[in-house]
């Protein structure tokens, strides 16, 4: 089986779960700057949680660029990664109608553990399709930051339970690391296409 459906269907529910987030926040019942205080930490968990997606469209967007052919088990880890985000808008919006509290900032946390996981079991299951040698083998590497955001995220639930700042703080982290480009993909795509770089998205 070829990509395509399999990265159209995984745009589409990124998309949708952008959709719900968005449409979860409520407009102020003032007219004035003010009305937007209380407010404050329901855009401030949404902002963070489309960065995570736009993070993990970003790297699934790439990834499908260097992988000829899926499987079934490609497949259902590739389901498996999209149940764990299908649930960063309910956590989004428990976090920030609690003003960070610790559970749901905690919960949050374990949400975002989970998704890493399931990125890394993809990306496992994409590796012994397309073999040791192949172009996604390259470009990833040892994915030291992939393997070290998962220790930070375990690293936050806890330190929620202590101060719920601090595990924000590391959850804004692990985002600022990945907001950097990852070139890691886009060096091995001119070979992948022949030399060419229109595909260098």
């Amino acid at each position: 089986m070829d990509t395509h459906r399999l990265e159209a269907f995984s745009d589409g529910v990124l998309a949708i779960l952008i959709t719900i987030m968005v449409l979860e926040l409520g407009a102020p019942h003032g007219t004035d700057l003010a009305a937007l205080s209380p407010l404050l930490p329901v855009i401030l968990s949404y902002v963070l949680s489309f960065v995570y997606l736009g993070i993990y469209w970003n790297n699934h967007h790439h990834m499908m660029h260097v992988v000829h052919r899926v499987d079934g088990g490609v497949l259902w880890a590739n389901l498996h990664l999209l149940f764990w985000l299908s649930l960063v808008p309910f956590v989004t919006a428990w976090m920030g109608e609690n003003h960070f509290a610790a559970v749901p900032t905690a919960l949050y946390g374990g949400v975002l553990l989970m998704a890493g996981i399931a990125y890394w079991i993809l990306v496992r299951a994409l590796l012994r399709r397309e073999g040791p040698h192949s172009l996604l083998a390259v470009a990833i590497g040892r994915d030291l930051k992939g393997k070290l955001s998962i220790a930070v995220y375990a690293v936050a639930i806890v330190a929620a339970f202590w101060h719920e700042w601090i595990a924000d703080a590391l959850y804004v982290l692990v985002a600022l690391t990945w907001l950097v480009p990852d070139r890691r993909i886009v060096r091995v795509l001119p070979a992948s296409n022949g030399g060419a770089t229109e595909h260098d998205r």
